[in-house]
Parts: C-alpha cells; structure tokens; sequence
C-alpha cells in the first residue's frame, strides 16, 4: 500500500507541479492509496500527452483549445447570423422600433430552444437593438414609454441592428448597418453619402480585421523567413487608427469617437484587453490580440465630426457586473434573481424585464443595482452633429490557421451601393489584399471571391465580395 501511495504521489506531483495540497481533490489521500484511482490518475496522464490540462483537471477547460468551446461558439454564431437576417428584413419605412426589437428577441429565444437542451446556461449574448440614423450605441425602447414604443423607421435612414445569442456562456454578437427601403417598394441602388458611409465603414472593418491578425501567423516561406515575420511588433493602437482614418478620409468620413474592440470570454464581453480607435481624451486601449483568444471587433463611421455627446434620454440597455454587494431591499434582490437567472452577464433591455414579470417595481430594484455597482447601464450616445452614423460588429477567433469569424454581419454587396470615391493608398490597399486565414486546400472549383483591395479600388465590377474565411 504504501508503494501504491508513493506512485500515487508521484503521479499527482508532475501532472500538478504548480498545485498546493490545498488545491488538490478532497479525496487526495484516497487516490494515492488506491490502486483503481491510479488508474484514473493514469487516464489523465494519458490525457496529458494529446494535448494542455488546465491546471486542475476537475476544472473544465473552457478556451479555444478544447473542440467544444469552438463548437458552442459557432452554434451561437449560426442562430444570431440567422436572426441578424431576418430582423434586417423587418426594417422597413413606417415600422415601429419597438416592435422589431420584440420580435427579434422572440425569434433569438426560439432558436436557443432548439439547441443544446440539457443546457440550462444559454439564452442572448445580447437582446435584439434597432439604433436610428445618428444613434451610436445599441437602442431598445420600452413599451411602457409611449414616445418610444411609437418611434417609426425612416425611408433612406442608416440603422444599427445589433443581437446575439449564447450557448453555455459562448457569446456572439453582431451587428449590421442597412439603408432602411420604402413601404412597398424596391429599394433601389444606393448612392450619394449613405454610400460613402457604408463602404467607409465596411473597407474601414475589413481592414480592422486584417489588422487583428498576429503578425507572422500567416507568413509563408522558409523557417526563417517565417521567424523573421513572427518577429515584427504588432501594430499600435495609434498606429491602427491612424490606417483607419486614411480609409474614412477617402470617403469623406471620420472614425467614431472611442470605438472600443473587446476581448471576449466565456460569461463576458468586456475582457482585461480592448483596442479603442479614434479614443476620446483619457481613455486608452490595453493589449494586442493573440492566438487562442475571441473578440468583439466593432467599426464605427460617421459623415459627421465622429465625436459623441450623451443623449437625453434613460438608458434601456444594461448588464450584470462583477461585483459582488447584497442589496438591501427584497425588490433589488428578487429583481437581481431575474436578472441572474435569464440574462447571466450578458446586456439585457429593461423591456425584458418588463415582459418578463410585468412588475413596475424592478425600476426600484434597477436603480439600487445600478447606485451600487451590481448593474451597469450603457448611456444613451449619438453622433454630436446629429450626423449619420454606421456601426458593425464582428465575433472572432484567432487561431493558428488565422481569423475564423464567429459570428459577422453579411459582407456588403458592392454592386448595389455606388460612390465616385475609392482608396487610393497603396498601404491600406496592400493589407486589404492580405487573406484572413490560411488556404486550407478547398476545392478548386469554389467561387472565387474577389480581393478587398480590387473592390477598394472601385465599385464598377464589384459583384464578389472580398476574403471571409
């Protein structure tokens, strides 16, 4: 017995060199003194040479390494995808906002149903937002407030959709930017500054995502050449920025003010690093993006100044904070159950809250969460001029084999938005010619699809998109 202890001990010892005994399972005595559990220990040893534990093998392994994370990741991807779609069908002249919102919510819970039914975790990532022209931030109006539930899309307005959906804490989010077409009519090709705005905006994110991509991960040629290439520091966020703007500039745009970029993980879409263009005065970003991680990549673009003020109205969109206070009356807690329970840490509109209980009384429970740090609510933001502004959001992994899209708006159909401006730096156009991710050897006879910079350079024969692996 005491041999088997010491083989026990020794096994524990290399699989967990950097674990206390406090760390260790509870029945540790017992596995080391058990002939069947070194067994088990020898299953993990086993484990162990195809691939990275965690540091505790009784904790799942919930990053990119593990196929099933991927997995939960792109089901999520597929449902707010589909959703995306069809409430951007929805977004006609004369519909209310509200009701769309509703409806693309419902849409989101039908389709998280489908999938994944012994998970109890799943649900939105975020709820359904319709943001009219010169809105930045995601919008959700209420029912229970009669100038909000009766604001009407505009023919020919640019509006945000944004949503998402979650499957075990895996979020994906997207939003797109539309030209909002007439009742009853065929929308006709888009011209003049709506199609400055929307090509700045989709050149200025394809170029975004390039720039996400590690240097050197793509790199071809002999080891050195590759080694050399891994070398290059990646790009600053100044320096990122200042790329970006040059793509605005050709369309007579600007960047808007402090467009933030997340790192993602599971239960979180505000993570330890975040990449912040065009940052107002005292904000800043923090990190570069590297292999194994996912992001939210957001664009924004403005044919006005780019800057933001905070518009006068409550603030509908709010999410679950870290932070850890007992709120003291019965009504913030029962209302910060709820909250728990249905929307996790992801963003939640207080329209939900008011279907879901329709109890006037979580205001009360809001607003304490909100005082003490529990909840935070997004502020309502707009363009400064009141200008037009266009938003895309983009959920991704970065993986050995380059950027794998999680979760995008669809690419912008170059033949139908018509401008006499085009990018003419041969930088920016050298990096939009650059793939995403590694040819993985498909078949020849696919499609070809036609090269971010070709499109950059002109519209006129601009039927395929550019690179979306």
């Amino acid at each position: 017995m005491a041999d088997e202890k010491e083989i026990g001990s020794s096994i524990i010892s290399h699989l967990f060199p950097t674990l206390s005994r406090a760390e260790l399972p509870m029945n540790y005595p017992a596995i080391c003194s058990t002939r069947a559990s070194i067994e088990v220990l020898s299953f993990h040893l086993t484990r162990l040479m195809k691939g990275p534990l965690t540091a505790n093998p009784y904790i799942p392994d919930y990053s990119l390494a593990n196929p099933d994370t991927l997995t939960k990741y792109r089901v999520a991807a597929t449902i707010s995808e589909k959703i995306l779609a069809a409430v951007s069908k929805l977004c006609i002249a004369g519909e209310k906002a509200v009701a769309i919102c509703q409806k693309g919510d419902k849409l989101i819970e039908e389709e998280v149903a489908k999938v994944y039914r012994t998970t109890k975790l799943k649900g939105f990532s975020h709820p359904t937002t319709v943001s009219p022209a010169s809105y930045v931030t995601p919008y959700t109006p209420l029912t229970s407030d009669s100038a909000e539930a009766n604001v009407e899309l505009q023919a020919g307005e640019p509006v945000k959709i944004q949503l998402g959906a979650q499957i075990d804490g895996f979020g994906s989010i997207v939003c797109d930017t539309i030209i909002v077409p007439p009742k009853d009519q065929a929308q006709d090709a888009i011209t003049g500054r709506s199609a400055d705005l929307l090509l700045a905006t989709y050149f200025a994110n394809e170029l975004l995502l390039r720039l996400m991509i590690p240097p050197g991960l793509l790199a071809s040629g002999s080891d050195e050449e590759k080694a050399k290439a891994a070398a290059v520091k990646p790009p600053t966020q100044t320096k990122i920025t200042s790329l970006l703007d040059k793509v605005a500039k050709s369309y007579e745009c600007n960047l808007v003010e402090s467009t933030t970029s997340w790192l993602f993980d599971r239960n979180d879409i505000e993570g330890k690093k975040k990449i912040v263009l065009a940052p107002a005065e005292g904000t800043k970003g923090e990190g570069f993006p590297e292999i194994g991680e996912v992001w939210g990549v957001e664009m924004g673009m403005s044919l006005g100044s780019g800057k933001v003020k905070t518009i006068e109205q409550r603030a509908t969109l709010l999410r679950r904070t870290n932070n850890t206070y007992i709120l003291k009356s019965q009504t913030a807690r029962k209302t910060l159950s709820t909250i728990q329970s249905k929307f996790g840490h992801f963003p939640f509109s207080l329209r939900q809250l008011e279907e879901e209980g329709g109890d006037t009384k979580y205001k009360v429970g809001v607003h304490e969460g909100v005082r003490q740090g529990v909840l935070r609510q997004y502020e309502l933001v707009g363009d400064k001029d009141g200008s037009p502004v266009a938003r895309l959001l983009t959920t991704l992994a970065i993986t050995k084999n380059g950027i794998s899209k999680l979760g995008a708006p669809p690419a912008l159909d170059l033949s139908k938005v018509q401008s006499d401006k085009k990018i003419t730096d041969e930088e920016i156009l050298k990096i939009l010619e650059q793939p995403l991710s590694k040819n993985k050897g498909k078949s020849k006879n696919k499609k070809k699809k036609k090269p971010a910079k070709k499109a950059a350079k002109g519209n006129d024969d601009s039927e395929e998109e550019s690179d979306d692996e």
